[in-house]
């Protein structure tokens, strides 16, 4: 997973890099580096002698380009996708563009499409293209009215290129430096035109990412590694029941182990505070902690879904209802399934963690998140002060997948910090990680389907699954509906006459659940593109062939599923046992058909042997990114499918680390090809895309395979040895 590759390495480890590779810089990559010098990461925004247009762009007098990043590093690569989009625009000179993280500030640096400040949902280039391509191009159209003032010509016959102004004509040129003080007298224009595509310099180029080079030679710096004077160092222990509170704690033998400073003991879970992390760890393996573990301690896997499968029978709310579903349904011959996703943990690999320096006047804190102002929002209460007395240095994230969208882990590390006389650095353990998670919810969705003619002519669709929404941003959460559980499931790309989808919230007990990469579209996906495969079945068709057949009216999803096909050699020969199967998704605004290869050996194994996809995510920004982030999807999700589930039982889960919570291993990995089309329409969203396409599209080899139609992840080995000898 390339995002959880940018996980935090060893000191040792480090040295060795430092002194033993060189690597060079495709632009100058300055991040604030706390770790390395005792500066704030995130400095007062200073424009005093620099032209600051907008919230996005400061030029100094030199010429040195400042471009401050609206969204979070986690491995995405936005941070060279914004770089691009601004540069573009602003037509700046690549080689003196420097990159600064935002503060925490919603009205400037707030998500379009959330409203709020967060990086998440594959949303980051789709919302801000069109509000960062106008800040660079009225940026740029500012300095090229400073410039045509001083030399008294029009601005319509002055060029740029470069960080330069040139009146071609007379034959002078101007640095945007030398123009930043007289460009900041100037009036931002309105409407000012953007770019044709056709004259995009930066936008559609292969560009290596530029956080890279720091992450090889060990300077960057995670929320992990920061490091402040004289801080302590600290890791916890929780409930290991959903609810529970600290009972009684014995802490004798663990104030015997060097190195100890404190045990912190609040209501819900025990701290030790020492010189270093060692310390701290065997400091609380020594407590001895008797917990209330109150009325969550009976719950278990069966009984919830017991409880989700007894829900998704009753009515939902209506999503979406077109033409006729009772009619429809009564129009050919009928099937139906229900099909079921569990809960899944993040597991960064980068473990939980912030740094809090909590006074009775102040907070600071240094994490790595993907809700600055929420973070900060929270930590205020947390602390007992006002929001303006809290300050948030962000670091990149070694990995985000939607749990660093929670406040949670800071918010612990503030009331912690409140106990503590000078900083302290908390870390979460992989096991305290994986086992307070906030989990991806379980789903179970139920399909009627009717076929008439070879397509389908009736379908009702039911998800019923925990409403995110409903807890996270109350505003998007309307008349019952979350639009994160139904997304993909009310966009279907086919023509069918008679739909109707319908919504049924069900929220596990006691179960912190949340967004996890891929969010709403996982489930839906998955249930979509497989049930579509048994109808193909049913019908007597081709998989693919079914699906080309309901896509007459979506030109851009056929073209990326006959390719997809082509590249994938659909149709050709196979050996026994070894099967191709397809996925074709709408999700975040981009167009993605995917084709995965897989064998199912004797005993139910999978060995995965090949997977194509083609995405048309419009303008391609940074078209390296793209591949590697559907790479990286791809893995991520068929991860999930391949071994992924948390289980509970006493209330507790039962996966503690990574023996038990699989991840796909190297060896394991299939040959990824990914091909982008070329698309002149606006982006869409990439981060998420593979995670959903992988798992459908392995299941459905899997079908093609063997003939057993699973439809419950993760997938069952035994249950494909079975399918073999029935």
């Amino acid at each position: 997973m390339r995002s959880a590759m940018n996980a935090h390495n060893s000191i040792s480890r480090r040295t060795l890099l430092t002194g033993g590779l060189a690597t060079g810089f495709l632009l100058a990559f300055h991040l604030p580096l706390r770790a390395a010098v005792n500066e704030p990461v995130q400095p007062p925004d200073a424009t005093d002698g620099k032209f600051a247009p907008n919230a996005f762009i400061r030029i100094d007098p030199e010429g040195a380009t400042t471009l401050v990043m609206p969204q979070v590093e986690m491995g995405q690569g936005i941070y060279t996708a914004i770089s691009m989009i601004l540069a573009e625009e602003l037509d700046a000179d690549w080689s003196k563009v420097q990159l600064l993280h935002a503060p925490a500030n919603e009205k400037l640096y707030g998500n379009p499409i959330f409203i709020i400040q967060a990086t998440g949902g594959s949303t980051s280039v789709r919302a801000f293209w069109k509000p960062l391509r106008e800040a660079g191009a009225s940026a740029r159209a500012m300095l090229v009215q400073a410039a045509a003032a001083q030399w008294n010509v029009d601005p319509a016959s002055c060029t740029t290129s470069k960080g330069e102004v040139t009146h071609k004509a007379s034959g002078r040129t101007l640095s945007y430096g030398a123009l930043a003080a007289a460009a900041s007298g100037q009036t931002p224009p309105k409407d000012v035109p953007l770019k044709d595509p056709k004259d995009f310099v930066y936008i559609g180029q292969p560009f290596k990412r530029l956080d890279t080079p720091e992450k090889v030679n060990g300077k960057a710096v995670y929320g992990i590694d920061a490091i402040v004077p004289n801080m302590k160092f600290a890791t916890l222990a929780q409930c290991p029941v959903f609810g529970g509170k600290v009972g009684k704690v014995d802490d004798r033998a663990a104030k015997k182990i060097p190195g100890v400073r404190k045990i912190v003991v609040l209501d819900d879970l025990v701290a030790v505070v020492g010189d270093h992390m060692w310390a701290a760890k065997k400091g609380l393996d020594a407590l001895d902690i008797a917990w209330n573990e109150g009325p969550n301690a009976k719950i278990n896997s069966k009984a919830i879904w017991d409880d989700l499968r007894a829900a998704s029978a009753k009515d939902g709310v209506v999503a979406k209802s077109t033409g006729d579903i009772a009619k429809g349904l009564a129009s050919g011959e009928k099937l139906e399934a229900s099909f079921e996703l569990p809960f899944l943990a993040h597991a960064t690999m980068e473990p939980l963690n912030a740094t809090v320096h909590c006074t009775p006047d102040s907070c600071e804190i240094w994490t790595g998140t993907q809700i600055m102002a929420r973070v900060q929002s929270e930590a205020a209460k947390a602390a007992g002060l006002p929001v303006e007395k809290v300050t948030v240095n962000n670091h990149l994230l070694g990995g985000g997948f939607g749990r660093k969208l929670e406040p949670d882990m800071v918010v612990a590390a503030v009331r912690i910090a409140k106990e503590v006389d000078g900083p302290v650095k908390v870390v979460w353990t992989r096991e305290e990680d994986i086992q307070h998670d906030i989990y991806r919810p379980v789903y179970r969705d139920t399909i009627a389907a009717t076929l008439s003619a070879g397509k389908i002519v009736g379908w009702k669709y039911k998800i019923a699954g925990a409403a995110i929404i409903a807890r996270w941003l109350p505003p998007a959460f309307q008349k019952g509906i979350d639009i994160d559980a139904i997304d993909s499931a009310t966009d279907v790309p086919y023509d069918i006459p008679n739909v109707h989808v319908e919504y049924v919230r069900a929220e596990p007990p006691a179960i912190p659940t949340g967004f996890w990469r891929g969010v709403g579209p996982n489930n839906n996906v998955f249930a979509v593109e497989c049930f579509i495969d048994e109808l193909a079945r049913k019908a007597g068709k081709d998989p693919v062939e079914f699906r080309r057949g309901m896509l007459a009216n979506q030109p851009r999803f056929l073209s990326v599923l006959n390719l997809a096909a082509e590249k994938a050699n659909w149709g050709q020969p196979l050996p026994a046992r070894v099967g191709r199967g397809v996925c074709l998704q709408p999700s975040f605004g981009s167009f993605i058909a995917t084709v995965v290869e897989a064998e199912v050996d004797e005993q139910g194994e999978i060995n995965l042997r090949r997977a194509t996809s083609v995405v048309d995510t419009g303008i391609a920004v940074n078209p390296d990114t793209i591949v590697a982030q559907v790479e990286g999807g791809l893995i991520f999700g068929l991860t999930a499918a391949l071994y992924g589930e948390i289980t509970i039982d006493k209330g507790r889960v039962q996966q503690s680390n990574f023996h038990d919570y699989r991840m796909m291993r190297i060896n394991e990995t299939p040959k990824i090809e990914v091909h982008v089309v070329r698309s002149g329409e606006a982006p869409g969203g990439i981060g998420e895309t593979g995670t959903t396409a992988g798992p459908p599209a392995l299941r459905n080899a899997i079908y093609a395979a063997t003939g057993v139609a699973l439809r419950r992840l993760p997938i069952d080995r035994k249950l494909l040895a079975a399918g073999r000898k029935a």
